[in-house]
This record gives structure tokens, sequence and C-alpha cells, in this order.
């Protein structure tokens, strides 16, 4: 199964793939479903969040870097003053209950993956709803916040929001612009003409061109930080070269082992579906070399992680262009609310 779901996310960011254009029709079947189903909350009567609502999040499946921009857009506006709180959807959670606020020591079975590693990242107020609505009005109720990040919320547009922020993958973009399943995306490409910034992770490729942005494209990277130890902690010293395993359950996994391997690691790639549920023998293959890992795949396996176990944290930095239009939104809207 694994290796079928690659071979169809693969193809969809490859050239000259032709298979795919047999789903077209289910590609048009799709993408009007998400037209219709946008229409249908725009025009609903939604709650309106008395702080500003700003979205991160991206029109792809697949890892873009979104995670990795909430936790620095978090840490800029604190630096600004401002007192953010996250909501998130505890993607793929079948036994939490909520709402539920989510601390650097909480369950990912129970909160999410993403969620653990945002908590552990940074100091604000985290909760987590599949209701945007009841996950937001919960943080407002719970906690002193004055704006809010919804994290990966898109496409959950019963929350209305005042700043989107669309994140790409510089070297996939769109891949082959088509919807589900024919293609990556969950919304059409017109609607990157309607975000309000537009952030790259790392440099496009020559062959990813994109045409008629209503906003500019700004550029961000991922920097890899010190590894440190999945369990408790190690004794044990992190290795700095030679072979490694490298274990990703992400949406890119290749983008993280392409990190290990410029480090000037040796890399056995063991790519695992996003946001897997690891287990001890996932992470064990009968030798002595190092294991390191992302972030996120970290917080599920610290409770059965032995020393030979590291994961390799990751920080971006926001564009200046992006953090000062993201302000000037949020401004914009705290002075419409003073006049009214």
């Amino acid at each position: 199964m694994l290796f079928l779901s690659r071979l169809v996310i693969d193809s969809w960011y490859q050239q000259g793939v032709s298979w795919t254009r047999c789903l077209w029709p289910l590609h048009w079947l799709f993408r009007t479903l998400a037209c219709r189903r946008k229409s249908r909350f725009l025009q609903k009567s939604r709650w309106i969040s008395p702080v500003p609502v700003v979205v991160v999040g991206n029109i792809t499946v697949g890892g873009t870097g979104k995670t990795p921009v909430t936790g620095a857009l978090v840490r800029a506006l604190q630096l600004k003053g401002y007192c953010p709180g996250i909501v998130s959807s505890g993607f793929g959670v079948k036994e939490g209950r909520f709402p539920a606020s989510v601390t650097p020591d909480s369950i990912p079975s129970e909160v999410g993956d993403e969620p653990v590693m945002l908590a552990r990242q940074v100091q604000v107020p985290l909760v987590v709803d599949p209701d945007r609505v009841q996950a937001a009005q919960y943080l407002l109720e719970h906690f002193d916040c004055d704006l809010i990040i919804a994290d990966d919320g898109l496409q959950h547009y019963n929350l209305q929001r005042d700043v989107e922020i669309l994140v790409l993958d510089g070297e996939r973009m769109l891949g082959n612009e088509l919807c589900l399943p024919a293609g990556p995306l969950r919304e059409p490409p017109e609607r990157m003409q309607s975000v309000d910034v537009l952030l790259v992770n790392g440099d496009v490729r020559p062959n990813r061109p994109v045409k008629g942005l209503a906003a500019e494209l700004q550029n961000f990277y991922l920097k890899p930080d010190q590894l440190m130890p999945v369990g408790e902690a190690s004794s044990a010293v992190a290795p700095v070269t030679g072979k490694v395993h490298g274990v990703a359950g992400i949406g890119n996994p290749q983008r993280f082992f392409n990190t290990l391997t410029a480090l000037g690691y040796e890399v056995i790639p063991h790519p695992y579906p996003d946001h897997h549920a690891f287990t001890p023998e996932d992470i064990e293959f009968g030798d002595t070399l190092p294991v390191l890992m992302t972030a996120k795949d970290a917080v599920k396996c610290r409770t059965f992680a032995g020393q030979r176990h590291w994961y390799l944290p990751v920080t971006t930095d926001l564009p200046e262009g992006a953090l000062a239009q993201v302000v000037h939104l949020i401004e914009t809207f705290r002075n419409r609310r003073d006049d009214g």
C-alpha cells in the first residue's frame, strides 16, 4: 500500500506521466465539488471571531513546510507584541476528546502529531478540534489571546479568516495542476489568486512556472538545527557523518532524505505515509546504525526510542515582506473593528 501511494503521489509531480490523464473526469468532479463546497460556506452565516484570524495552509496534498511557517509566524508576532494562539484539526485522531488543549507532553494519538510538535517549539496556547470554530471559541474562552493562527486551515471555510497564507513547495509547486485523484490539488489552481501571502519553500524549479498570481511569490528556506535525542536525555554522542537510517512519515519524505544527504550522511531511506502511527518495529532495522527522523515523527516515537534514535529539528524565518503584509492586515482588522 505504501509503494502504491508513493507511486501515485510521485506521478503527480513528474513531467510526461500520461496515465493520470485517464482520471480527468474525476479531476473535474472533484474540482466542481470543491468550488461548490466553498461557495456554500461563503454564503452561510458564519461565526466571526472578535480577534483577527490568520490561516496558514496549502492546496496540495503532501508536505510544503506550512507547520514550520506557523511556528516562525508565532515567534515573529510575539516579538512584535502580539499574543497569538493556535488552532488545529488534530488530523487523523480517532480516540481524542475535543476541544483539547495541547501541551508538549500531550499524546499524539489523542491530539495529533503536528500539534504536539508545535507545542514543543512555541510557547503559546494551542487547541485542537476537527471543528475549527469550536477550537477558536475554546481558545478565546480559556486563554488570553489577541489573534488566532489556524495551522493547515485553508480549506476549513467555516472559520472566517482575515489573512490567508498559502505555502508551496518550490520543487513540486502544483505538480500536474490537476485536482484529486488525478493530481495533488485540493482546490483549483485559481485559488492561489485569492490568498494574501504566497510563500515558497526553497527555490522554484525552472520547469514549474506560475502564471497569473495576485500576490508575489516570497521564498523561505528550512534550516536544519542540531540533532536531538528522540527519547529521554541520552549520554550518546550524535552522529556527525557516515551511514544512517533515515525515517520520515511526512508528506514529502524525499526532502528530508535530501537534507540529511546535504549534511554529509549516507542515507538508507525509510519512507512512511504522512501521519504514520509508528511502532517500535518501524524504527529498528537489525543493525547498530544511527536512526535519524523528523521532529514530527519523533513525538510519536519518544516512549520507545533508544540511544541510537535522533531527530533533526528545522526552523525558518519569514520573509520581511510577508511578515509586514500580515501585520498590516492584522492592524487593518483592528482599525476596522475600532471604527465600527
